[in-house]
């Protein structure tokens, strides 16, 4: 009898690695994304990028979002007439996190060649980290000044660090962040959670597992869990081996999380954020109960 492993995350690019790592290992993987990313303050960034850099002398992206965000506006002024010199953007640099991000702004240029509003002069993509490149940052501008007054305009989520923002103000730049994007619980959850459970036959002889990767997000789906699941309070932990569903987490903040608060027990806990440590919990789990 197959174990069905409900993930609570997007799949990621195919193949999964989680879907796959445990698919191979004899287990029924199923995916419902729990999150999902809204816009916001895209009229103020439009209006930005429509007055011109004239009030900054560089834009920090460090991620994809945040590259379909500026994408976005360039896409609202496409059909405005053609940008005075104060608007353009060609020439202002774009300082990135990682070749994916600079991969996107290019994205952007290619789809508007004649935009002046598109982005082309893009640095700092080998930087890996935000701590890395504000470290570039403050060394590329020590050879190539910001123009007095004009400050870095800083494309933010609302999940964000201190680490570039410290590392920059340490070195006299200033910033102008501006939050384009935040990620809130998927307004879909529900009919996509109904979606998998359908999906899988015969489900209700099937021994679930249930797997919870941040505190942030158990919190919001523990409603919709518990209307199909026994979530197993922490003084039943003992029954827990012929419950509907077994909880496993992703490290020791979730675990905690999810007894502490949630009221919940966790049967298997990965001290890892990858498929082989999550797979190595629930299967020992697994064969101690002879499943």
């Amino acid at each position: 009898m197959p174990n069905v492993v409900l993930f609570l995350r997007a799949p990621s690019d195919a193949p999964d690695r989680y879907e796959s790592v445990f698919s191979e290992a004899g287990y029924t993987p199923l995916s419902v994304p729990v999150l999902e990313t809204v816009f916001v303050n895209l009229e103020t960034l439009t209006e930005i990028v429509r007055s011109g850099s004239s009030q900054y002398g560089a834009v920090i992206i460090t991620s994809g979002r945040a590259c379909e965000a500026w994408s976005k506006a360039v896409e609202v002024l496409k059909n405005e007439r053609t940008p005075d010199e104060e608007s353009d953007w060609s020439s202002t640099p774009f300082y990135v996190v990682g070749k994916s991000t600079q991969f996107s702004l290019k994205a952007i240029g290619e789809a508007h060649p004649d935009s002046r509003f598109a982005p082309l002069d893009i640095r700092g993509e080998s930087s890996g980290t935000s701590e890395q490149l504000a470290k570039f940052i403050v060394s590329d501008l020590e050879t190539s000044p910001l123009p007095k007054g004009k400050r870095l305009l800083y494309l933010t989520g609302d999940k964000n660090r201190d680490t570039l923002p410290d590392i920059l103000h340490a070195g006299n730049v200033e910033l102008g962040p501006l939050q384009v994007y935040q990620t809130q619980g998927s307004s879909s959850f529900f009919d996509d959670l109904n979606l998998a459970l359908e999906s899988s036959a015969h489900r209700e002889s099937h021994i679930w597992w249930i797997v919870f990767f941040a505190p942030s997000t158990a919190e919001f789906v523990a409603p919709f869990i518990r209307h199909h699941f026994d979530l197993h309070p922490v003084e039943h932990a003992a029954t827990l081996a012929r419950r509907d569903a077994r909880i496993a987490s992703i490290g020791p903040t979730t675990s905690a999380f999810l007894r502490d608060n949630l009221g919940v027990s966790v049967a298997a806990q990965a001290l890892k954020p990858t498929p082989g440590d999550l797979l190595q919990a629930i299967s020992a789990y697994d064969r101690a109960r002879d499943v």
